[in-house]
């Protein structure tokens, strides 16, 4: 069938491959490690995980550019473990889990965060401050046949060489095969979906020029630049 105008897939790019991922969805864990809860003051550290989620076409690749978004003063980084999915999962169980995942890329969710924290006080959707135009930046995917599983390991960003968040995997409040699990029963989970999981402490102010890098231990290093503001 031919369409009214021609609509371009999202897709990341696979280590080794070539191939690339297309991005069905992306879905968004909040909260989910205990000293960002603590230094955010937002929530219980006892709550069950909850999701929101980004367009797909938030993806921002290797090397890329992102302009500072309008309609802000507060434009943040939080560095995350992204999850790619590569088999159909539905109310599957923390055990069988890990077996829909196809791989893992380093990834930032980029934050007005004076708009979410409006949202937060009135109780209203976060989609204005996390939801926004090349809010989305993801390095490329590294499969589990590569990498295995990065339950564990170190996770960090760094704006303009300067190490700005600092931490491990393995502090997560829900870790991968929870988050699959728990999704799994909201959504059925399908190929090309992307989970990013949450982000440690130390989030922070970004502006122009400003460029980061994010780590995690057994991926290859992921890097892009802040550009002029669009107002």
């Amino acid at each position: 069938m031919e369409l009214v105008f021609p609509l371009e897939m999202p897709t990341l790019a696979i280590v080794g491959r070539n191939v690339r991922f297309p991005v069905r969805r992306i879905y968004c864990v909040g909260r989910n490690y205990v000293e960002h809860i603590r230094e955010m003051k937002e929530g219980d550290e006892r709550d069950p995980p909850f999701f929101f989620q980004k367009p797909s076409d938030a993806i921002v690749s290797e090397g890329a550019v992102v302009p500072y978004p309008p309609f802000t003063e507060d434009f943040q980084f939080e560095a995350e473990l992204v999850v790619a999915i590569g088999k159909e999962a539905r109310n599957v169980s923390v055990g069988e889990a890990l077996d829909a995942v196809f791989g893992y890329a380093a990834g930032v969710d980029l934050t007005r965060r004076d708009r979410q924290k409006e949202s937060f006080k009135k109780g209203l959707p976060w989609e204005i401050g996390k939801s926004f135009d090349n809010s989305a930046p993801c390095g490329p995917i590294h499969t589990v046949a590569d990498v295995g599983h990065r339950l564990k390991g170190k996770i960090a960003i760094s704006v303009n060489g300067e190490t700005r968040q600092n931490g491990d995997l393995e502090q997560m409040i829900w870790n991968t095969p929870e988050i699959v699990a728990k999704l799994s029963e909201q959504y059925t989970l399908m190929p090309g979906d992307i989970i990013m999981t949450g982000t440690p402490a130390g989030v922070g102010p970004i502006k122009p020029d400003d460029k980061l890098v994010v780590y995690i231990e057994g991926l290859e290093p992921f890097s892009f630049s802040i550009g002029a503001r669009e107002d």
